[in-house]
């Protein structure tokens, strides 16, 4: 028993030392993306700026953004799931339901998305950057030859390093990861995945220094006493995501009726009103945290409200043109723009006092990201590392609570999911793979919880071999009986792992 212990030591050591192997080379390869999209955007913002004085100029500029999402479109036709954001794709992967190469999908990423999101499209580079560590976790876990499950440890440790490298924000990138991606808790994957993260933040804060992303300025806690604005700012922020879900998801059947554009040309689109957007509103284009930081400078409801029209509806059309960038950022600047505008007008009917409008603008950024992406301690972590400050976790709590809940009860869904869902995935039915492991978690109210392994209707051809109860291993008989919070691992068929995953999900449903 006692070398069985020391090998497993030996094994989660060298595990770790991947992960941080994998935190590293994806902080290097996010700090390079993180820096080239800067570069590029600032290029084309003063190309726009020059060409005031010279408006002849401004057909070439049109001319070389429309040569930029062509050429970043031709490489999402080469590889499909290098467009987008890319987190349904990694989701997919660590759930069986997707196998992809990492170094096709890695290249055409990094630069169709340097061409997409440095262009100025309302993109955001966290979606690209979470891919990209993910792909850096395949190629890691390849050159190591680790095994089947520690090779999705791996890459859900380069996901969680990308989003950290791309924020700044290690503990919300590997909160990210097993609340909204791996859907896991388990111990491997937290603790490897927070390791790389830290190593990738390590790696970009000496590119980038230390200054935290959004470093909003403020001083003044939120009163108790005005904490019922909170409710209704939470209200707000849920119904506005409720509206975005389903923008998103459905403003790519207006791309699919043009008919004499093909899939990979749909970029021209957005491409050819970001022109103008970009000649006269050259601080409002890309993901968004300029516009953040200034936003309270900004006391006009009315412009406020135009500024949040023109984010949400160019960011649909963007997405879903389907080239290479995410919506993480974007949704963040939303939420940023809301809170301004619920303050500003709070603030005209005399009911909220003018410096407390900062604060406001960063609780919409953690409530209107809880309420579409549905990941409430995600938003509340990110935003507290992103922002600096932990003044403002109890009224982050309110908004991303209340705004999740309001989001639920208007039938709102986690977008990730939901792009995941419309993705083409093959299930195999055939049982010819090689062995493989799924860790699964027991939540309290569960159909699995307080049952006997001998009364659980398993998948077909499961097998559970160890269960995780405490520090303790447990192997299990038909008669033992299953608690909340063990962590099972269950043997299956490699070729099953998507089918199993689902089948599990609904065993974790609550009793009736």
């Amino acid at each position: 028993m006692e070398s069985e212990d020391r090998q497993t030591r030996k094994s989660n050591l060298r595990l770790l030392f991947e992960a941080l192997v994998v935190g590293l080379v994806a902080g290097i390869v996010v700090g390079s993306f993180r820096w080239l999209i800067g570069q590029t955007l600032a290029m084309w913002q003063k190309g726009y700026q020059a060409a005031h004085a010279n408006p002849a100029l401004l057909w070439l500029l049109a001319g070389g953004v429309l040569a930029s999402v062509i050429v970043a479109g031709f490489l999402v036709k080469q590889q499909p799931h290098a467009g987008g954001s890319g987190i349904p794709e990694v989701e997919l992967q660590l759930q069986g339901k997707l196998q992809l190469a990492w170094w096709p999908v890695f290249w055409r990423k990094f630069i169709g998305g340097v061409l997409s999101i440095g262009s100025g499209l309302f993109l955001g580079r966290e979606g690209p950057s979470i891919q990209l560590g993910s792909t850096v976790g395949q190629g890691v876990a390849q050159g190591f030859k680790a095994s089947k499950s520690d090779s999705r440890v791996l890459l859900a440790t380069g996901a969680a390093s990308g989003l950290s490298a791309a924020f700044g924000a290690p503990l919300g990138g590997a909160m990210f990861i097993v609340e909204e991606v791996f859907h896991n808790f388990s111990p491997r994957v937290w603790l490897n995945s927070l390791a790389g993260a830290i190593m990738a933040n390590f790696v970009v804060s000496n590119a980038f220094g230390q200054t935290p992303v959004l470093a909003i300025d403020y001083k003044h806690s939120f009163p108790i006493l005005q904490y019922w604005q909170l409710l209704l700012l939470g209200a707000f922020l849920g119904l506005i995501g409720r509206f975005y879900q389903w923008g998103l998801l459905n403003f790519s059947h207006v791309y699919q009726k043009i008919p004499v554009l093909p899939r990979w040309l749909h970029g021209i689109i957005p491409a050819l009103i970001l022109v103008p957007v970009m000649y006269y509103l050259p601080g409002y284009v890309g993901g968004g945290n300029n516009l953040i930081l200034s936003l309270n400078q900004i006391h006009a409801v009315n412009i406020l409200v135009l500024i949040f029209l023109l984010r949400i509806s160019f960011s649909i059309v963007s997405y879903d043109s389907g080239l290479p960038g995410g919506i993480f950022l974007p949704i963040l600047t939303m939420g940023a723009l809301l809170g301004a505008v619920y303050g500003q007008y709070m603030v005209d009917l005399g009911l909220l006092d003018q410096k407390l409008v900062v604060n406001l603008i960063i609780f919409s950024m953690a409530g209107l990201f809880s309420a579409i992406v549905r990941s409430p301690f995600t938003a509340i972590m990110l935003i507290a590392e992103m922002v600096g400050s932990l003044l403002h976790l109890m009224p982050l709590a309110v908004v991303s609570v209340v705004a999740y809940v309001v989001n639920e009860l208007l039938g709102g869904v986690p977008i990730y999911e939901s792009l995941a869902g419309r993705m083409q995935t093959k299930e195999d039915n055939d049982y010819v793979g090689e062995a493989d492991q799924l860790t699964v978690s027991i939540y309290e109210g569960s159909q699995l919880a307080d049952h006997q392994v001998k009364d659980i209707a398993w998948p077909d051809r499961t097998l559970v071999r160890v269960i995780h109860r405490g520090q303790k291993d447990i192997i299990p008989d038909g008669n033992t009986k299953l608690l909340a919070g063990d962590l099972l691992v269950l043997e299956i068929d490699e070729n099953q792992r998507g089918l199993v995953y689902d089948k599990m999900a609904s065993l974790q449903e609550a009793k009736e």
